[in-house]
């Protein structure tokens, strides 16, 4: 929700600045100016508390998640860093040219200076042990299922069944997942792990993405509190170009979300690979190039909307030039 807020508050400003900048509408233009940056300068505030509070959540209950997202290789020790750039080197498992931030990803992550962050070697050999686990829970469960299983094995199946998940991972790899080779096991584990780069980068474009939005409505605010919104153009051309900018991260911050939780449909039940539907490939075609068809559709109309009706303004021109002069915010006040 309040990245909507952000959303719409950006979309304001820029419009409210390519009314100033081109001299129209400029006493509506001053209102909704003034009007957007306080509400997007709060939507905004908003938006990085709740992040806060979802990298502290990814800490506690999505721990391979936030270990892709930072490229966190290693388990170092508490409070970890915070890296702000850098090269993730997925086959020596290292970060190259790292630029850090000391103790940020422990306070993020953990709320406290001395728990650790796991990192992602350490999280594979979790799963390499419930992987194992897993198979033992999945070669119980079909004497379970057919009624042969002694009280020993059943009970060998309620230690384990909450692994079986885990085992799935195997299926990509080998035939038999009761029996899966070193090298099966090794895939598997390696699998468990979501792709390290896309997410690294994609989590860092959406907070750069974010804080250049913080600077402009601060600055916007700033201008707006000292009735200067007119004067530096350089904001009015930043807000008009800051247009994209919820959109690019709000798309960072969905794939980070979705691409993140891979290999998972359900986390630690439901392999992606295992969830796949029983449509043939050619109702799954034509429902994907329909919906791409009729979503570009709209985003085509809606832009040629927008863009017709931004540029006419809300009010005719003759009318809003009067009550500029009535309030004394005409174009040479504008100007001056």
């Amino acid at each position: 929700v309040s990245a909507g807020y952000v959303t719409g508050a950006i979309f304001v400003l820029a419009i409210s600045s390519y009314y100033l900048l081109k001299h129209k509408h400029i006493a509506f233009a001053r209102r909704s100016f003034a009007i957007a940056a306080s509400f997007g300068l709060a939507a905004t505030l908003s938006v990085i508390v709740l992040g806060d509070e979802s990298g502290y959540e990814l800490g506690d209950v999505q721990k391979v998640k936030l270990a892709a997202v930072e490229a966190e290789y290693e388990t170092h020790p508490a409070p970890a860093a915070f890296t702000l750039f850098g090269i993730p080197n997925d086959e020596e498992e290292k970060m190259d040219f790292a630029i850090q931030i000391p103790w940020a990803m422990g306070i993020i992550a953990t709320r406290s200076l001395d728990e650790e962050v796991m990192g992602i070697k350490d999280l594979k050999e979790i799963h390499r042990v419930r992987i194992l686990s897993g198979v033992q829970a999945q070669k119980q469960l079909e004497k379970v299922k057919d009624g042969t299983a002694t009280p020993a094995e059943l009970e060998m199946f309620e230690r384990n069944k909450d692994d079986l998940g885990y085992a799935l991972l195997l299926e990509p790899f080998t035939d038999d997942i009761t029996q899966p080779t070193p090298e099966a096991l090794e895939k598997a584990v390696d699998y468990s792990i979501p792709p390290v780069a896309p997410l690294f980068y994609s989590f860092r474009l959406m907070v750069v993405a974010g804080f250049l939005m913080l600077a402009l409505f601060i600055a916007a605010f700033y201008y707006s509190t000292k009735h200067r919104i007119t004067q530096p153009r350089w904001l009015l051309k930043a807000a008009v170009w800051s247009l994209p900018l919820p959109w690019i991260a709000c798309e960072a911050g969905w794939f980070v979300a979705e691409y993140g939780r891979q290999p998972w449909s359900i986390a630690e039940v439901l392999p992606v690979h295992t969830a796949v539907s029983n449509l043939s490939v050619s109702d799954v075609v034509t429902t994907l190039v329909a919906y791409t068809l009729f979503y570009a559709t709209m985003f085509v109309i809606g832009f040629y909307l927008m863009k017709k009706y931004a540029k006419k303004g809300p009010v005719p021109p003759e009318d809003d030039n009067k009550l500029d002069d009535a309030i004394g915010l005409g174009t040479q006040g504008a100007n001056a």
